[in-house]
């Protein structure tokens, strides 16, 4: 039902891998391959040994350093999850709600004998809906299941970040990105054929005849096609106040006539209908009302089958998985469906996140590592401010404003301070996985609806404590740090300062620098869109970031395609702004300690504790990728490749060259003065 408006900002994750040792290792400097020059490729000379040492197996279509403490936090939360059902917990407890799912999940002999079982009832309620009964149809799939034709929900109003707005976006894709549909090359096209086959071989598993299927098929593709021939492209999705559009009940109703608004609240909401609404993509939303008015009986019911079969078909019998594979292989280039476990592990964690992560926290979590990264916050918040204080392009009055929004940051650490309460959600071991995945999505969607007309909490959290990543979020204006994040290669108490500030330290620099990107730059102290910018200050900044967004979208990632550097923008920002500040956070904190880090004796395993700290940088991005990873990322991920992040990110870094004397003629180098620096 609900629809985030804006992208909360993230570093990149990937998938999951085997059983790693309990304490996971830093950076490994006998690992460097010495057939590559720092000046050539900084990536490969950090990371070619490791990549030759972990080659892809067929589970994965990428596999790098995230993956391998994705691992380590898998097995963790395994272990603690298949213990549970050895306790024989109490109905509606934690434990019972956790080992009850997961050991639905784990169960394929009951999957496989039920089939499509689960799911035929609702298959049945839309085929048997007569014509006076379509209006229901749809007001039911809003309730309960999915929202076809467009979406309506609430979340924090963007002009006043305190209180909750009613928004009405428009409906998604089911192959995600508009490309797919709309452009004709030969890799588009294959991802079309398969998704065609998907829809096909889904229907069937579902009960249907090849003939029906194929119906369905044409239908969704007719729809999804107009669908995507009004969606936004992905550089307009980045402009935030094109998308914040007040508009009056009255003038809602009058844009999207086909909608049943006088009823669609209080029957899918359970609450009355608003009098105000931001609208979003107006003309995305236009096409999805039409769609609603336009197409047959029969065209919206296998539009309405198809959503219903593709959000089960992870839960039902294996022929349904199978048949995702089938298709996520000539998406990603996986080779092998991930083990039962892990899906099934997955599908747990979404559920019931934080009563996984109470667990977590307990067995993992020390406070030293909590203690640690609170005083590390601080200085790279101290650091951010020197720069900003100092910025050559940005005038006095704009950094009163950009210190006030820095001062006002708030700082997430491991685990939110209150847990969810997930005692009223109902699991029963006699319902079908598909039915209690169902109960525990309703329970969640109730939890959301129940904020309407109450005041933000802000001490909510959008992550997991196990969760292998962080955020910022310009509506809280908020970095959070999940303990998962807080291990090796990010953070090791027995590593180097060089290799934590070069780890984690740039994680932190990074999610404050998202605060000033592109986007972040539009909300100001208070998490509310305000523009505190000169007009003179904007401009300069808009240049900049045009400059840095160039030099991405110049690098051909595959043979004829180039990254998208308008794309990426946002995270290409926090990226260099991670590695600025955290590489002056890290020279304070040695002068406070009286190490003089160009000295002999400050030398780690014989390298200076700034080469080091890029080094220790460049590491966590190392992985092996597949070409078909390579595309699906390049088209529709607001991150750069791990490669780039890296070797682009480092040509505009000054202290970088001077530590590994990269000089005019290496491949790295970017002279002084076409290096970008904006924070």
């Amino acid at each position: 039902m609900k629809k985030l408006i804006f992208a909360i900002a993230m570093i990149a994750l990937a998938g999951c891998g085997a059983l790693q040792a309990e304490h996971l290792k830093s950076l490994n400097g006998n690992g460097l391959d010495k057939n590559v020059k720092p000046g050539e490729d900084f990536y490969l000379f950090v990371n070619q040994e490791w990549m030759n040492e972990h080659p892809l197996t067929p589970e994965y279509s990428r596999y790098g350093q995230f993956n391998v403490l994705q691992d380590s936090s898998n097995n963790r939360v395994q272990r603690i999850v298949t213990n549970l059902a050895k306790t024989n917990p109490k109905k509606g407890s934690n434990a019972f709600l956790i080992s009850t799912l997961y050991e639905a999940g784990m169960d394929s002999v009951r999957r496989n004998n039920e089939g499509a079982a689960p799911i035929k009832p609702l298959l049945a309620k839309i085929e048997n809906t007569q014509p006076d009964g379509m209006t229901d149809l749809f007001l039911w799939l809003h309730k309960n299941y999915s929202s076809p034709f467009l979406n309506v929900g609430h979340q924090e109003d963007l002009a006043n970040s305190n209180v909750y707005a009613m928004y009405i976006d428009g409906p998604g894709l089911g192959l995600g990105d508009r490309d797919y549909y709309l452009l004709n090359d030969k890799r588009n096209k294959e991802v079309r054929e398969a998704y065609m086959k998907l829809i096909e071989k889904q229907m069937t598993n579902a009960g249907y005849s090849k003939k029906e299927a194929k119906r369905i098929v044409n239908n969704v593709m007719k729809i999804e096609n107009l669908i995507a021939d009004s969606t936004w492209t992905r550089e307009e999705s980045r402009n935030i106040p094109a998308m914040y559009n007040p508009r009056s009940l009255e003038q809602v109703k009058e844009m999207y006539p086909n909608v049943p608004w006088d009823r669609f609240f209080v029957e899918t909401m359970g609450f009355e209908t608003p009098d105000q609404f931001i609208v979003t993509t107006i003309n995305t939303i236009k096409q999805g009302d039409n769609l609603l008015g336009s197409l047959t009986d029969r065209e919206k019911k296998d539009y309405y089958l198809w959503q219903i079969v593709r959000s089960a078909s992870p839960f039902l019998s294996d022929d349904f998985s199978q048949a995702a594979f089938e298709f996520n292989k000539v998406l990603s280039g996986v080779q092998e469906q991930q083990p039962r476990w892990k899906r099934s592990l997955g599908v747990t964690e979404r559920s019931l996140g934080e009563a996984v992560g109470e667990l977590y926290v307990a067995e993992y979590f020390p406070e030293s590592s909590k203690e640690y990264m609170i005083g590390l916050v601080e200085n790279l918040r101290t650091a951010l401010g020197k720069h900003i204080i100092n910025l050559p392009w940005m005038s006095d009055d704009t950094k009163v404003a950009a210190m006030k929004k820095l001062n006002s940051f708030t700082v997430k650490i491991g685990y939110p301070d209150k847990w969810k309460d997930y005692s009223a959600m109902e699991l029963d071991p006699s319902l079908s996985y598909w039915e209690n995945v169902h109960n525990a999505n309703m329970w969640a969607q109730q939890q959301y609806l129940d904020k309407w007309g109450k005041p933000v909490d802000k001490s909510e959290w959008g992550m997991t404590p196990q969760t292998i990543n962080a955020y910022y979020n310009p509506v809280a204006n908020e970095i959070v740090f999940p303990a998962g994040i807080l291990q090796a290669p990010f953070f090791d108490p027995e590593s180097s300062d060089a290799e934590n500030y070069g780890g984690i330290g740039v994680v932190i620099g990074h999610e404050l620098t998202h605060g000033f990107d592109d986007q972040g730059s539009q909300f100001d102290a208070e998490g509310n869109m305000v523009n505190w910018w000169t007009p003179e200050d904007a401009a300069a900044f808009q240049a900049l970031t045009q400059g840095l967004a160039d030099q991405y979208s110049a690098v051909e990632v595959l043979p004829g395609l180039f990254a998208n550097g308008q794309y990426t923008l946002g995270e290409n920002i926090a990226d260099q702004g991670g590695l600025r500040i955290a590489y002056t956070a890290f020279k304070d904190s040695q002068k406070k300690k009286g190490v003089d880090i160009n000295s002999e004796e400050a030398k780690i395993d014989g390298f200076d504790p700034t080469q080091v700290f890029y080094m220790n940088f460049a590491n966590l991005w190392g992985q092996n990728i597949r070409d078909e990873e390579i595309r699906r990322l390049t088209i529709g991920d607001v991150h750069s490749l791990g490669k780039n992040r890296v070797n682009v990110s480092l040509k505009n870094i000054q202290p970088f060259f001077e530590a590994f004397g990269i000089t005019e003629g290496d491949a790295m180098f970017i002279p002084e003065s076409e290096q970008v620096i904006i924070w």
